[in-house]
């Protein structure tokens, strides 16, 4: 009797696991209002008829419900080729919950623990040392040395002290492009561990664990996948994350059959006008996605689809399992979405372990609720998910500068505005 009902328990739990697979609903049946959602179709259409973006997907997840899946504008808007919901976009910073969650299942393996010196795998980070002065004239600098080294935590925080090229510090991303450190983005013919290597030999911002920097750390978290388990990134991933979960439209690079879906980039001219990104922004191929590349970026080298990533997002809002497969506990994702980062402050949120975090204070500035968890991409995208409201969500765009960025914004406050409860 005993056996049988343990069986019956594991068969109840593997159900319920299989159950937490997103479907299709209407909005009536997740307590949102079809009326109102139609709000958010006015608003991003208002967007394109003003030329502020060429298109937008878009997708609503309630209660493990896709209640909100449409795509708006052009995906070319020369030859107005319509906007497909299932394109596949840039998604870049979004790649570092994923890599996040692949370095969390390997400390859930007992391969290391977050408090523990990078430099304990990655020799080359033993020796680190900061920066102290530097010289703009010809971007020279003095050091000192670094008062205790970075640890794995330090990464999935970005309180390590590593800078962003591009987009970084003045002095760092000098530093860095004195170096031919790349930025992940646009990144396809070099190998991830040779940049790694070279960047354990530049100095930091500052101390470890002093303030918040945003940085390579997922580049080098991504590199330390590939060291512990023996896999390269993109077949860490494949395997471990995206086969499990169904997310069969993910790549750092699109296969050839896949690649008529990728949406073409936007950028704006001189006066703020809607155009075209040229094909190569410096070191940087517009559409990078479609080669055949050897660099998998942690931090920015995925591109996806809005339905790949509402599955993510699920998966972690049901704590850590979906589709029949757990991906993690729910204690690791009690973790990643938690202030991880104490007294340090981010604008009006904290930050976890891969992810930003909504304060109280930030729940006061807009509606999403506190403790929800998001990031973004540099062309334009956005998500989040908010455990209490059950809610996950995101808006993606392709396009960088964009001077009507807001609509990221709007876009959160319109889906809460159509909750019906």
């Amino acid at each position: 009797m005993k056996i049988f009902c343990i069986a019956i328990a594991l068969a109840l739990s593997s159900l319920s696991l299989t159950a937490q697979k997103l479907v299709n609903a209407a909005p009536a049946d997740a307590n949102m209002s079809q009326q109102r959602l139609t709000r958010i179709d006015r608003t991003i259409q208002e967007y394109i008829d003003k030329h502020w973006i060429a298109g937008a997907a878009a997708i609503i997840v309630k209660d493990g419900k896709i209640v909100y899946y449409k795509a708006f504008g052009y995906d070319d808007t020369e030859t107005k080729t319509s906007l497909r919901k299932d394109a596949i976009f840039r998604i870049a910073s979004q790649t570092k919950a994923i890599t996040s969650v692949a370095a969390m299942m390997l400390f859930e393996e007992g391969k290391f623990l977050l408090d523990d010196p990078l430099s304990k795998y990655i020799p080359e980070f033993r020796n680190l040392r900061v920066l102290d002065k530097f010289n703009e004239a010809d971007s020279s600098f003095t050091t000192v040395p670094a008062k205790r080294q970075i640890t794995i935590r330090d990464l999935l925080t970005h309180t390590s002290g590593i800078d962003y090229p591009l987009i970084g510090s003045k002095s760092m991303k000098s530093i860095y492009t004195k170096a031919d450190i790349p930025s992940g983005i646009g990144t396809s013919t070099r190998l991830l561990a040779t940049e790694m290597k070279k960047l354990a030999k530049l100095p930091l911002k500052h101390q470890p664990g002093e303030a918040w920097t945003y940085g390579l750390n997922s580049d080098l978290l991504g590199y330390l996948v590939e060291v512990v388990s023996g896999l390269s990134l993109d077949q860490f991933f494949k395997q471990k994350i995206f086969t499990p979960l169904g997310m069969n439209d993910t790549y750092f690079y699109i296969p050839n059959e896949k690649r008529a879906r990728l949406v073409k980039l936007y950028t704006e001219d001189s006066l703020k006008r809607l155009v075209k990104s040229p094909d190569r922004v410096g070191d940087i191929v517009a559409d990078y996605p479609n080669t055949d590349g050897t660099f998998f970026s942690g931090g920015a080298g995925l591109s996806s689809t809005a339905y790949d990533y509402a599955i993510f997002l699920q998966m972690l809002l049901n704590g850590g399992a979906y589709n029949g497969n757990r991906i993690l506990s729910r204690s690791s994702v009690r973790m990643m979405t938690m202030n991880q980062i104490g007294d340090i402050n981010l604008g009006n949120k904290k930050f976890g372990l891969g992810f930003g975090i909504t304060t109280e204070r930030e729940s006061a500035r807009i509606p999403v609720g506190a403790g929800s968890f998001d990031w973004g991409g540099y062309f334009g995208t956005t998500y989040w998910a908010d455990p209490k409201e059950k809610i996950a969500a995101l808006i993606l765009t392709q396009q960088s500068p964009n001077s009507h960025g807001d609509i990221l914004d709007k876009f959160k406050v319109l889906v809460y505005q159509a909750i019906n409860n």
